[in-house]
């Protein structure tokens, strides 16, 4: 159900895929066109869904975004060397009212889930994240989200939901299905100290940009426990999308937020990939692309050790702790990622009713036998006894 709902790609970027060597992206995935309609999505792994909706925005922008510019640049990069086939589903149209196309957004995703097909949502404004969180209502577990944005966007009690409030949106609505949300990138001058400070009263992960540039690798055990991850073009700084008073002068660089792409695309948990806020110039356009291209590239590496990781494959470090019971670390002899034990977690993903692994990194292993326990295992634990 919702697909019907679905526009076609523009037909002058189809066209212009005609134009292309044969091995670009243009002439390797499946199209959306109005003259062969929706492909088969038998064997798709990656869907690409444009959604223009953008009246909940923060700001009202004077233009539409424009998502076949983005599809443009997209057609234009080369296949890698990837078995993932990818199709290019078109358009969700904005209804007559906002909430008219989230419940569109909610089906469709719903539907591709099913197929586990994993989309990547091209949105002119992040309150879509909204009914994409919705689309996991039935999913029978809870939901890891992660933002990557300058801001927490929970905005205030009475304000209507918004690109800058949709996360209070999520958390208080029913049925609530949020586990653990996580911002990546946050500028502690554009967040008010009542919602930092919620962040910690929720248990909630949050990493400063400067925290984030100094070691990219801290997001990777993140973006490994996420379900969902919205990326905030106004997380990029504004020189390498193009001046626009939207954005800041301090952000992202455009190759570390190609490398946090393909840290999410890695990630076997991450169903869902969304980017909102974009601008409209070839600039942005052409690193909008290229985020995309990275995401893929990280989604053909992926090692299947989610959600049913055999511990057999794991080696096993115990770390004995001060005035504390000893912390499990697994280390994959695969891909030589780290996890931490969370004793009282159960594992909502088998019957085992053994104790969840949570994601973390050799150095939070190095701290914990020198003494420290992860901040993110701290958190783990309290939310799951609170």
């Amino acid at each position: 159900m919702g697909l019907d709902f679905l526009a076609p790609v523009n037909e002058k970027i189809v066209a212009h895929t005609q134009l292309l060597p044969e091995q670009t992206l243009g002439k390797s995935i499946k199209i959306h066109t109005k003259k062969r309609g929706i492909p088969a999505l038998d064997g798709v792994q990656i869907a690409i869904l444009g959604v223009h909706e953008s009246r909940n925005a923060s700001s009202l922008r004077p233009e539409i975004l424009n998502i076949d510019e983005i599809r443009k640049q997209f057609y234009k990069l080369m296949f890698g060397n990837w078995n993932a086939t990818i199709v290019d589903l078109g358009d969700i149209i904005a209804g007559a009212q906002v909430s008219d196309t989230y419940f569109v957004t909610t089906e469709i995703i719903t539907s591709l889930r099913k197929k586990k097909i994993t989309p990547i949502i091209l949105g002119a404004s992040q309150d879509i994240t909204y009914p994409i969180y919705r689309a996991f209502d039935n999913s029978g577990r809870m939901v890891n989200i992660t933002s990557i944005d300058s801001h927490f966007d929970f905005g205030s009690e009475e304000e209507l939901i918004s690109s800058h409030s949709y996360m209070s949106k999520i958390i208080s609505d029913t049925p609530t299905n949020l586990f653990n949300f996580a911002n990546i990138g946050y500028q502690s001058y554009f967040n008010a100290p009542d919602e930092i400070d919620l962040m910690e009263k929720l248990f909630f992960d949050a990493y400063r940009l400067g925290e984030i540039t100094s070691d990219m690798s801290l997001a990777e055990p993140v973006l490994r426990d996420s379900d969902i991850v919205s990326l905030d073009f106004k997380s990029v700084k504004a020189s390498e999308i193009g001046y626009s008073s939207h954005f800041s002068p301090n952000g992202f660089d455009g190759r570390e937020v190609c490398a946090l792409a393909r840290y999410a695309g890695i990630s076997d948990r991450v169903t869902v990939f969304g980017m909102f806020e974009m601008e409209n110039n070839p600039q942005a356009a052409q690193l909008a692309a290229q985020v995309m291209w990275y995401f893929v590239e990280g989604y053909s590496f992926r090692a299947n050790e989610f959600p049913f990781l055999d511990r057999s494959k794991l080696l096993k470090y115990i770390v004995p702790i001060d005035q504390h019971e000893d912390l499990c670390f697994f280390k994959s002899s695969t891909t030589k990622r780290w996890w931490i034990e969370v004793p009282t977690i159960l594992d909502l993903y088998n019957k085992s009713k053994l104790p969840a692994l949570l994601p973390c990194s050799h150095g939070d292993y190095l701290d914990a036998c020198n003494q420290e326990i992860p901040e993110r295992w701290l958190k783990a634990y309290k939310k799951s006894i609170s």
